[in-house]
């Protein structure tokens, strides 16, 4: 029977060994420490419920929040300053062109939506609201349910962090437009919700949702209501992005000013409240 010896590796000795050590001295973090880093919050929060540790349990929800809220807010800051560029460099029917676009190719699941009973339809956009991570004011009617998150996780919150005034200057819609629902002195960021609607009339001949603006506008949050019958969404919700309501025989003007000019009509500058461009 063959015999073998055992190799027994040899710990570095002489420069190759100092430089070792010196590498693992110069290590800001242990390899378990490394290995916790790369978990997902959500994993590390399940394992401490199912453990009935509720102090790390507390700590990892704080912890996932605010790791969703930095990403949230940073999404939110450069699609705001995107907008604003291509609204002070194209004018407004560029913007609006812009967000056709790109919410058109992501209106998927808004088509689905509306589809679904009207419970659900309900279900879907709180859950849709709560991805903003704020506290929602839900009241329903004979009519309808109405969500307002409180505050707006976005298009308030960045008006009160001063993004529309200096430095940062983002722009306000000085004329009425498709995409400021006709009215004017229209925040830049606020401008997809109008384009949501414009595009759902397209799809399915309302909207799956109807966003009632606060007055003025991104002041507090706007309110999503979702009709439990389409007949009962109001004419003006149509009017006001120039549009009628199916079966209508009549368009009805937009009580807080001139009907809203389809994307396209010309000679209007981009009539920004915020000064030139930074």
């Amino acid at each position: 029977m063959r015999s073998y010896n055992r190799v027994v590796p040899q710990r570095p000795t002489g420069a190759a060994g100092i430089a070792g050590e010196e590498m693992k001295k110069n290590r800001a973090f242990t390899e378990e420490e490394l290995a916790q880093m790369g978990r997902r919050t959500l994993d590390c929060l399940s394992e401490a419920i199912g453990s009935g540790d509720q102090e790390r349990a507390r700590r990892l929800a704080n912890r996932m929040y605010r790791e969703f809220s930095a990403i949230h807010d940073l999404y939110r800051d450069w699609l705001a300053d995107m907008m604003d560029y291509v609204y002070r460099t194209g004018g407004p029917d560029e913007l609006y062109r812009a967000l056709r676009k790109s919410i058109g190719a992501s209106l998927g699941p808004m088509v689905k939506m509306g589809k679904l009973d009207f419970r659900r339809r309900v279900e879907i956009m709180a859950a849709m609201l709560r991805g903003h991570l704020v506290a929602l004011e839900v009241e329903e009617d004979d009519q309808k349910v109405c969500i307002r998150m409180n505050p707006c996780g976005s298009g308030q919150r960045l008006l009160e962090a001063g993004a529309y005034d200096q430095p940062r200057n983002l722009a306000m819609l000085a004329q009425p437009h498709t995409m400021t629902w006709g009215l004017p002195h229209f925040p830049v960021y606020c401008t997809h919700a109008p384009v949501m609607e414009v595009l759902m009339m397209e799809k399915l001949g309302w909207p799956v949702f109807v966003v009632h603006p606060d007055s003025p506008m991104a002041r507090r949050s706007c309110a999503y209501c979702l009709y439990k019958n389409p007949q009962d969404v109001p004419a003006e919700v149509f009017a006001r992005v120039g549009r009628r309501r199916p079966g209508s025989a009549q368009r009805t003007t937009h009580r807080a000013g001139p009907e809203a000019p389809r994307a396209g009509h010309r000679g209007r500058g981009p009539g920004s409240q915020a000064g030139p461009r930074r």
